[in-house]
Formats: C-alpha cells, structure tokens, sequence
C-alpha cells in the first residue's frame, strides 16, 4: 500500500479488500465499475496470484473488463455464466435500507444486470457515501438515443407528481458531445436533493417510453462494507440483521496498487 494514498482511496481499499475475503474458489462474479471496484479487482487479482485462487469474472463495464484482463482475472461474459454466486461492486450513495443510487461511472445497465443475475450483492464504499436519505447525488438514468429530448421532457413532467425535493434534468456530457454507454445510449442525470420514496420513483421511470434504466437499486445489496481512511471497516449484513466493526492492516508495500490511478 502506497504511503502516499489518501485517506479515501485508503478507506476504499480497506473495504475492497474486506469484501474480497467473502470470495471462495470456484465462483463466478460479477466485477462491478467505479474507482472503489478498481480496487477490489486488484485486490482479487493479489489473491489469484499468491493463493491460487480459482474464478471467474463478469465485468459490468468495458473499463473493468480491460483492467481485470490486465491484472490476471479470468474473464467471461454473463450469457457463458449463466448464473453469478457474488457481485461485489460500488455505489455513489447507501442508505439505512442498502438501497443505493449507482451509475456515476455510467454502468448502471451492465452493473443492475449483473447484480439481479447473483445470489449476492456486496457494495463497498468509503463512509461518504452513506446518508439517512437519497437523493443528493444525481439519480442517473439511461436512455436511447432517438428521441432523447422527448424522453427528457417526460421525465420531467413525471416528477412534478413524485416527492422529489428539486427537479433539475440535464443530458450527462462528455466534452461537447452527449456521453455515450457501452450499450450507446445518453445518461441523462436528475438533480433531485431528495428523494421521499425510491421505490415509487424506480417503479414510474422505468414506465417512461425512451428509458432503458434507471440508477436506483432497490432490495438488491445484500451486504455493505464501509472503509475509513484509517482501517477500519464496518459490514453490514441486511439479512442476517448484523453489524461488525473490524480493522484491514495495511501492508508495507503492496506493488499490486503501484500503478493505481483510481
């Protein structure tokens, strides 16, 4: 571990690494998208490496399958697995239900997907991304290209009758072009502050003719593990209704995270 890290990229590392130890050989994966999931990849691959550790992984994103290829995990797609045993992935936001926003990265299709298609989701995360409501960050929802603005129009006169705190939509960018998915679509983001019932919300966008998916998860982690920058991890496990305090030691020097520029 890099003595330089910050303390955020410490506690994402600490959580990834965590989470990684719910990994036993001879599972399939899902390999979720983002900065935290990047380092549970490399986390994986150390454990490959030094125990032999026997996987295969389905990754929710181009950006993770080329990182896994490079790092030595095994890769293949969902239609060759069939069925996942674990996703571990990110989030932008958790709330006290574990049910979460996702899709800052743009993955949210590939990672709901893959997710729905695992007997578990765990979510890693630093202790920022945990709040008592959604909503702060913006909700990202994925549409086709054709008809965007029709779609966007939509959107927005839906919220009016949602208990949303502000209703602020925009087209995500990139540069001066719209910013195109891995299944080329738009993203276009809700600025909504808060969100009074997610479930209502995540029900009625999808309802939208134009919407491909929406980023909020509902009823889908099963397990939470929250890194701070000095150690500690807290897992939160919804179905068995526990919650433990632990400690990830840092090593001296880990060559694995050296090129990390996450």
């Amino acid at each position: 571990m890099p003595a330089d890290l910050s303390p955020i990229d410490k506690a994402k590392f600490v959580a990834a690494k965590r989470a990684v130890e719910f990994v036993e050989s001879g599972m399939k994966l899902g390999l979720g998208t983002g900065s935290t999931a990047a380092w549970m990849v490399r986390c994986l691959a150390e454990r490959i490496r030094e125990e032999g550790l026997k996987v295969q992984g389905v990754p929710t994103s181009t950006r993770t399958a080329e990182l896994a290829q490079q790092l030595g995990v095994p890769v293949v797609s969902l239609d060759e697995a069939k069925w996942l045993d674990l996703t571990i992935d990110g989030a932008d936001e958790i709330d006290p239900m574990l049910n979460l926003i996702k899709g800052g990265g743009a993955a949210l299709l590939q990672e709901k997907i893959v997710a729905t298609a695992s007997d578990q989701m765990i979510v890693i995360a630093d202790a920022a991304k945990e709040v008592a409501q959604l909503g702060a960050f913006p909700l990202p929802v994925e549409v086709i290209p054709f008809g965007w603005q029709t779609t966007k129009a939509l959107i927005e006169e839906t919220l009016v009758s949602l208990d949303v705190l502000n209703r602020d939509v925009t087209l995500r960018m990139n540069g001066d072009a719209p910013l195109v998915t891995d299944e080329a679509n738009y993203i276009i983001d809700l600025h909504l502050k808060r969100i009074g019932n997610p479930r209502q919300l995540a029900m009625v966008l999808n309802q939208i003719p134009g919407v491909v998916e929406n980023g909020l998860f509902i009823d889908i982690c099963d397990i939470v593990v929250i890194g701070h920058g000095d150690g500690r991890v807290q897992v939160r496990d919804i179905n068995a209704g526990s919650t433990s305090d632990e400690r990830i030691e840092f090593a001296p020097a880990d060559n694995i995270f050296a090129d990390s520029d996450d």
